[in-house]
């Protein structure tokens, strides 16, 4: 009698990069936010009030990076080039790629267990703050002013502090888990 002898692959994890987890963290709104900081960090983004605009002749090497030096070759509101950077097809990439590895699912890009997992061991590896933390751990400066200042509100809440209450109560009444479901692409994320 013969064995087949069955070769058992075992998967490595993919290698994530800092959009990869910027994406785990905070959907597309956490990526288009991560290059915005990163580019004006390398002195290749210039931002002054609510604008930005893109300076020197360098082109990065990332193509959501490059996405976004293209989205502002002119001076142009941060707020619509986050918003056209979050609906771009790389980083829709980003998310087809990160669900296509198991690490998110459904249409509204909620982290599975594994993703959950790979997100908590993203933690101490040296990946800027920003990218896991978002724009809250940055500090007083220029670059939060001008990415947080024209931040619109979320739809679907109302404008009045009674329908916002009510609208927290009603979210809160709910099963569903808020930590760990994030809209990918609408600018869910509240900072």
């Amino acid at each position: 009698m013969r064995f087949s002898q069955s070769v058992t692959a075992v998967e490595e994890p993919q290698v994530l990069g800092a959009y990869d987890f910027a994406y785990l963290a905070g959907g597309a709104q956490r990526v288009a936010d991560s290059a915005v900081i990163a580019l004006s960090e390398r002195g290749l983004l210039k931002l002054s009030g609510p604008r930005v605009r893109a300076v020197g002749e360098v082109l990065p090497e990332h193509p959501v990076e490059r996405a976004l030096v293209a989205s502002c070759l002119r001076n142009r509101s941060t707020a619509s080039v986050q918003a056209a950077l979050q609906r771009a097809p790389e980083v829709e990439a980003i998310g087809r790629r990160l669900a296509a590895q198991g690490l998110v699912k459904g249409s509204r890009c909620r982290l599975t267990r594994l993703g959950r997992r790979r997100l908590r061991e993203a933690e101490g590896t040296g990946l800027p703050a920003y990218v896991l933390g978002g724009l809250p751990v940055l500090g007083n400066g220029p670059v939060r002013r001008c990415a947080v200042g024209d931040r619109p509100i979320p739809s679907g809440l109302g404008r009045s502090p009674i329908r916002l209450g009510m609208a927290l109560d009603h979210d809160s009444d709910s099963t569903s888990e808020l930590g760990n479901t994030f809209n990918c692409g609408s600018g869910s994320d509240s900072y």
